[in-house]
């Protein structure tokens, strides 16, 4: 079978499944990974789908949304480095809001232990990386817990940042855009992160660049209401620009 011919096929099984995945291509096919791999680049590449830790979706697929354990699994070189920068605009004293995402998760972990900070959180695996460290007050915001997120969401959740007022916070975007701005693909989870954005003083977001010109289902704000973002090396020149152009600093680390 000819790449053209295999390529179609994946794009049918993935159109018709709304996912694939390497490993079950590549018996399918009678191919390497390797090779199956390719097929998928090749596809992402055209716009027909849109690769995952794993495998790939259907381009267009607005609501799909990978869990913690797989989004902690990717692009995890760029997410490191992103965090480490974003460490560097941690007020020196005052009180800070952590968005729920794998890359501010990272973030929590690197936490210097002389730091004295107020900190505010709706994500239970960042409140559990703080939870010991000695010299944070840590309030926890409760609500509905998410199982793909393990964050809370709904009333509680947005009547809790409806009573606070932070000197920052670090938010994190399943997709950013100047177009289409911060989306996400649940609608719970969008507005607990419009809350977060309208409680503090400085909206900082730590997103890699493969969520740049993403677009999902819930939209929760405009990258211009974001000061810095805090990206990788990935975003080109001329997006950087064109972000800084609109108001909002850039940081490529």
């Amino acid at each position: 079978m000819y790449a053209p011919e295999r390529q179609q096929q994946i794009l049918h099984l993935a159109r018709e499944s709304g996912r694939v995945d390497v490993l079950s291509l590549a018996e399918e096919f009678q191919v390497t990974a390797e090779t199956i791999r390719r097929d998928l680049k090749a596809l992402d590449r055209a716009g027909l789908v849109r690769r995952v830790h794993g495998g790939a979706i259907p381009a267009g697929r607005l609501d799909f949304e990978p869990d913690l354990a797989e989004r902690e699994s990717t692009a995890a070189d760029e997410k490191d480095r992103i965090a480490r920068a974003a460490l560097a605009e941690l007020p020196d004293e005052g009180s800070v809001i952590l968005d729920a995402g794998s890359t501010v998760g990272r973030m929590a972990n690197g936490f210097p232990l002389d730091c004295s900070l107020t900190v505010v959180t709706h994500a239970l695996t960042t409140a559990a990386r703080l939870a010991d460290h000695p010299g944070i007050a840590l309030h926890l915001v409760g609500g509905r817990v998410r199982h793909r997120t393990r964050a809370a969401v709904d009333a509680w959740a947005l009547r809790s940042y409806g009573q606070i007022r932070a000197d920052v916070v670090f938010v994190g975007a399943n997709g950013f855009s100047l177009a289409h701005g911060l989306t996400t693909p649940d609608l719970a989870e969008a507005a607990v992160k419009r809350a977060v954005i309208g409680a503090a003083r400085r909206v900082v977001l730590l997103a890699d660049s493969a969520k740049h010109g993403q677009e999902h289902f819930a939209r929760f704000g405009d990258l211009t209401d974001v000061d810095l973002l805090i990206t990788d090396q990935g975003l080109s020149p001329q997006d950087t620009a064109a972000i800084e152009a609109a108001g909002t600093e850039v940081v490529r680390a």
